[in-house]
């Protein structure tokens, strides 16, 4: 018999992909807000993850063996312009759903970034003391930390950037608009002072799949690509793989939404959020790619799709 999945924000960028790549393999419900969805296969229901008596019935009729929680405010900009909003979208709803999700024996699953850290030039690793200098990480953090403390059945996936299409034509993603440069037909800066990693989705939903299926638990493991690299370096190998113009996309610089003035980076506004993947490689025993890799993956499954 199939495991139930139940994916809390699957309207998301990252619960929508999840879904789609995960329910080749288990059965998968999947909750949404303002956003109605519908995605063949999976089973879409209304939630709002604000309210703990929507969570608690949701969870009680669906009996999930695994919950993720892909809700959240996903934008760095947002989350400095509306922080009570972050709060209760990144942290608080998880606390919601941890403690229902413990009380039925799920297993929850929380989706956190490289931006829990402050950026300087270093291989971040997961015993590495954590120093947001955002909103938008401090509110991750909060998550890692409450579940660590709190569930004794949890896994937390600290990822790098994660790109790919969408499913709903609504809500664009920033890759989308990447890929849709040249029918805009104006010009687009692209910030080249933060460095991060570039993944596509899929290696989450597959590294998901992998820790399942050898029942993992109680762990966090970072998942990134080898290298790093600003927006605009990354736009510019997107074209060269996809074969696209890159006369619409020039150098700027992106005005990071810091919180910590004292930050050593807010001077120059050079960050670099690299992750060490070395115990995710061991435990799983597979190879994070490169960018340039994970984008020629992404080629050749969009060519297939085709």
């Amino acid at each position: 018999m199939k495991k139930t999945i139940l994916i809390f924000g699957i309207s998301s960028f990252v619960g929508s992909s999840l879904a789609e790549y995960l329910k080749r393999h288990y059965r998968v419900v999947g909750t949404y807000f303002q956003s109605p969805m519908v995605l063949k296969g999976v089973l879409c229901i209304p939630c709002n993850i604000l309210q703990k008596d929507e969570v608690h019935m949701i969870i009680y009729t669906i009996r999930p063996d695994v919950i993720i929680y892909a809700v959240g405010v996903g934008s760095m900009i947002e989350a400095a312009l509306n922080p009570k909003m972050a709060d209760g979208l990144n942290t608080a709803g998880l606390f919601t759903v941890s403690e229902y999700g413990g009380r039925y024996k799920a297993k929850v699953c929380y989706i956190s970034s490289a931006f829990v850290f402050g950026g300087e030039k270093k291989l971040y690793k997961e015993i590495d003391v954590p120093d947001p200098n955002s909103v938008y990480g401090s509110t991750l953090l909060a998550g890692e930390y409450f579940l660590q403390k709190t569930s004794l059945n949890y896994l937390i996936f600290r990822c790098c950037n994660l790109y790919g299409k969408t499913s709903t034509c609504y809500r664009p993603y920033w890759f989308d608009h990447l890929q849709n440069l040249e029918k805009l037909g104006k010009t687009f800066m692209l910030d080249d002072n933060v460095k991060v990693g570039f993944l596509d989705v899929v290696f989450l939903a597959h590294i998901i799949h992998l820790c399942l299926e050898k029942n993992t638990a109680n762990r966090l493991l970072q998942l990134s690509s080898k290298d790093v690299m600003g927006f605009y370096e990354f736009a510019l190998k997107y074209c060269e793989i996809f074969k696209k113009r890159t006369d619409n996309i020039s150098k700027g610089r992106w005005k990071f939404p810091f919180t910590l003035v004292s930050s050593a980076n807010v001077t120059t506004g050079e960050m670099e959020y690299k992750l060490s993947t070395q115990n995710l490689e061991n435990y799983l025993r597979c190879l994070c790619p490169t960018i340039e890799e994970s984008l020629k993956f992404s080629f050749e499954k969009y060519q297939k799709i085709i």
